[in-house]
């Protein structure tokens, strides 16, 4: 089930070396250029290579604030509601840019934060620190944290590794206990929501996203993942697709208030389709047009009253990134001016406006850090 060391760095590095060939990526504080390997390039005019090293240079930036604010216990800031998931999107922020356990400038600090969120696995295998808390949504911070143990799985090495290894079983067989449970109705059949019961819906789009997304970083790690889990999660996202929206809405329930479209809805049913290489879809594409209707132009502000900024941008930079062409050239530039516009001078960027401040900044500057790195190509489950 291990994915060798070297396997994962030549995996975890696709495409670096053409980014530095084209002189648009500093390598300086990345690790994983020595055995980068090419394919797929990609469209690096869309930037001047100013711009690209501006890039590197606000990534740089935003992870230098994030380190500052890791906790004696490993974790990064946030309430204890939102752990392990927010340290595991601190962790793959810095993978993000080349970081990888025990070596380098942050490798201390990642493996520190690995092993938090290791630590806060309960004997049911679910990855969560307030494991009934409503608010906390454990099923998100369980599936976050998933999801990052199964990237950084193959860079470790000794007892993290074999710790990461008896992991990452428990958590998939928590997710497909409560993927399996049963629903009120048939139309949330393959989601998840969260842990306790919330409104008429028992699934939700976002939560299984990230849930979908654990499911294949686990499978590309060579962990057991039978193609029916992946399979009954991809058929509860294709529901989530409205037509006559022509996006992807939150919940299924047609008379509730959560059958709304929002960045995060939207890129997250984009991304949930990439896992299953559906990328390419009309379901995907017309996602990719709304997005581009429903631009990022305002920072920190979105038209619907549950959109996040932060939050959306993470996820459409993703999946903009996955449709390509046209989708990415007309999305990526106007992102990367206004996040570089309104990163803050300590490297981070503000709380959410909406709903999510109580996640604090250190959150939303994983999320744009995030949000930024796509191109780099660096986390194998976004790579196309």
């Amino acid at each position: 089930m291990k994915m060798p060391l070297s396997r994962a760095r030549t995996f975890g590095s696709i495409r670096i070396a053409i980014l530095a060939a084209a002189g648009v990526l500093s390598l300086e504080r990345g690790l994983l250029a020595e055995e980068a390997t090419v394919i797929d390039q990609p469209n690096l005019t869309v930037l001047t290579p100013q711009q690209w090293q501006n890039i590197d240079h606000a990534v740089d930036r935003g992870l230098d604030f994030i380190a500052a604010n890791q906790q004696a216990d490993g974790s990064f800031m946030a309430p204890s509601y939102g752990q392990p998931g927010i340290t595991s999107l601190c962790v793959m922020a810095f993978l993000s840019r080349g970081h990888m356990p025990g070596m380098g400038p942050y490798g201390a600090q990642i493996d520190r934060a690995v092993e938090y969120v290791l630590s806060t696995q309960r004997p049911d295998g679910l990855l969560a620190v307030s494991p009934t808390n409503r608010s906390g949504r454990p099923n998100y911070n369980h599936a976050i944290a998933g999801l990052m143990l199964g990237e950084v799985y193959g860079m470790t090495t000794g007892d993290l590794n074999d710790r990461i290894r008896r992991a990452i079983p428990r958590a998939l067989e928590f997710s497909r206990m409560r993927q399996t449970r049963r629903k009120r109705h048939p139309r949330d059949n393959g989601g998840w929501r969260y842990i306790r019961p919330y409104g008429p819906n028992d699934s939700d789009l976002t939560a299984t996203s990230w849930q979908l997304m654990f499911y294949r970083s686990a499978k590309n790690a060579e962990f057991d993942v039978p193609a029916e889990y992946i399979e009954d999660a991809m058929a509860y996202v294709r529901r989530c697709y409205v037509p006559r929206k022509r996006a992807f809405v939150y919940a299924l329930y047609v008379d509730d208030e959560e059958h709304y479209a929002s960045g995060g809805t939207v890129g997250g049913g984009i991304v949930a389709l990439a896992m299953g290489g559906e990328h390419h879809t009309e379901m995907a594409q017309a996602g990719g047009r709304w997005i581009l209707r429903h631009p990022f132009t305002t920072y920190n502000r979105r038209r619907h009253q549950d959109d996040r900024y932060h939050y959306s941008a993470y996820y459409c930079s993703q999946a903009m990134f996955q449709l390509g062409g046209q989708f990415w050239e007309k999305f990526y530039p106007e992102l990367q001016q206004v996040l570089l516009a309104n990163q803050r001078r300590d490297g981070s960027w503000d709380r959410e406006a909406i709903r999510d401040g109580k996640f604090g900044n250190v959150y939303t500057t994983a999320l744009s850090v995030l949000a930024l790195t796509p191109p780099y190509q660096l986390l194998p489950i976004y790579q196309r």
